[in-house]
């Protein structure tokens, strides 16, 4: 028998795993009130295993976890359960990989006066995006970055609760727009000391937004990518072919904020109505798109689709995933007044929608990395962890299968960061992130708002009890 190096290695490793005992994380009283499952051991069994990899799901599977990792998974009566491990029984349910998700923040919606704005939620939203489902997080630019990096630390300390955080430096935006909160730079060497002070601090990723201009980027790109950083945009004044030709690692929003289709445009000018008109005007299927997908493809540029954030409003919910009880009570009626105002008003919206879903398919189809990401901004309409699960059931809707949707959300998320040997599947010798749903979403995707257990780590975290205990929260902190 031939024993290729990969299996010693990994066979090495859970040998390993077995005899160095871990050290438990150590959770404060107000953390361990949402654990669930805290045991060195823990067997899954009787459970489907959809495990992120793409592969078709897997019936009556016993998962075994073991001091944060997992040890083995394979068919009830292969796995055998150890002595004194905890057992929860799975029968009817389904175990899939913790989200991986790549367009996230600490924040919401909050106008200032007539002014659009945006306001931190530290408390509130780390805890609805692990209640979501939602293991590793980017927090694809921040308004508070020092608040953002203290909240990763004292999550990783167990004295907060929520996932594992990629933190993104604040945005890379010429003085432009009037959002208060936002950050501005003023030109490409402002840009590149902004991304060196960043990296320093702790940032992991980079974010160029509407009006950065081509030399910020490559200023941006100079500074970050020699320490191994990423950088991504939601672009105007930059195009998409631009950007990659640059050297962007990463475009937010699919092709929603693509300039590449507006007729004479002037360099490093924002215009997005021009922008939106354009995408309006264009074919479903049209060379010009194929041409722009191939090319991103060819500088392995990752797109992130973020399907919430520009949900339609006609027929469908008020807050995308069932959340609008978690708002506080005033929020509550501006989004319930906001969507009564919009219905059967939004038709354009509705075909861009329909548009953004192909070309999302049509560029995963062609072999693009397409991750998955909610940004809960826009209208007020995206809160986290809602969102999230919302995101999957609309991946499922533009036409992807529901195993496609949760490769999408996991692995590719996880493969993005450098990261898919440690998450993004279910699979021997991973870090034990996981998500235990009550159902079936392979049958039905909307089973995904289901979620019973949240495992990180191997900790399990109460899902409903998580949600529960927001409830009238956002929109406070």
């Amino acid at each position: 028998m031939t024993i290729r190096p990969r299996t010693l290695l990994l066979s090495a490793c859970l040998l390993l795993t077995r005899l160095v005992p871990a050290i438990a994380q150590q959770f404060t009283p107000q953390v361990r009130e949402f654990i669930k499952v805290n045991t060195p051991t823990v067997a899954l069994t009787d459970a489907k295993v959809i495990d992120g990899t793409g592969h078709p799901p897997q019936l009556h599977q016993t998962v075994l976890l073991q001091n944060g990792r997992i040890m083995q998974v394979g068919p009830m009566k292969k796995v055998k359960v150890p002595a004194g491990a905890q057992v929860i029984n799975c029968a009817g349910k389904t175990l899939i990989p913790g989200l991986v998700m790549l367009h996230e923040h600490l924040y919401y919606t909050m106008p200032a006066g007539s002014y659009f704005n945006i306001a931190q939620m530290p408390y509130s939203f780390p805890r609805l995006y692990l209640a979501g489902g939602a293991t590793t997080i980017r927090t694809a630019g921040s308004i508070e970055p020092q608040t953002d990096l203290a909240i990763k630390r004292m999550i990783s300390e167990g004295k907060v609760i929520g996932p594992d955080m990629d933190v993104t430096a604040p945005y890379i935006e010429e003085p432009s727009l009037d959002i208060p909160a936002l950050s501005t730079v003023k030109g490409p060497e402002d840009a590149a000391a902004t991304t060196r002070f960043w990296a320093d601090k702790g940032c992991t990723s980079f974010k160029m937004y509407m009006h950065a201009t081509r030399a910020d980027l490559a200023a941006v790109v100079r500074e970050a990518h020699p320490r191994k950083l990423k950088i991504t945009g939601h672009l105007c004044s930059i195009t998409y072919r631009e950007a990659a030709e640059i050297g962007i690692d990463n475009l937010e929003h699919g092709f929603m904020a693509s300039s590449d289709f507006v007729p004479n445009k002037v360099a490093d000018v924002a215009d997005y109505p021009a922008a939106r008109q354009s995408l309006l005007r264009l074919p479903q299927n049209s060379p010009e798109m194929t041409s722009l997908i191939r090319f991103l493809i060819s500088k392995k540029v990752a797109l992130t689709s973020t399907l919430p954030v520009f949900e339609p409003y006609t027929g469908r919910e008020v807050v995308l995933g069932g959340g609008l009880e978690s708002l506080i009570p005033q929020l509550q009626e501006r989004e319930t007044a906001t969507w009564q105002q919009n219905q059967q008003k939004d038709s354009a919206s509705v075909r861009l929608f329909k548009k953004e879903m192909a070309w999302e398919k049509q560029f995963y189809d062609a072999g693009g990395l397409l991750v998955s990401g909610t940004d809960p901004t826009g209208a007020g309409r995206t809160i986290a962890g809602y969102a999230n699960r919302r995101q999957i059931e609309l991946l499922v809707e533009g036409g992807f299968t529901p195993v496609q949707a949760i490769k999408i959300s996991t692995l590719n998320g996880a493969i993005y960061l450098g990261r898919e040997k440690e998450i993004g599947t279910i699979e021997a010798g991973k870090q034990a992130d996981l998500i235990l749903i009550d159902g079936d979403p392979e049958k039905d995707i909307r089973q995904v708002r289901k979620m019973e257990i949240v495992f990180k780590k191997g900790v399990g975290f109460d899902s409903p009890k998580l949600f529960e205990s927001m409830k009238g929260k956002v929109g406070l902190n």
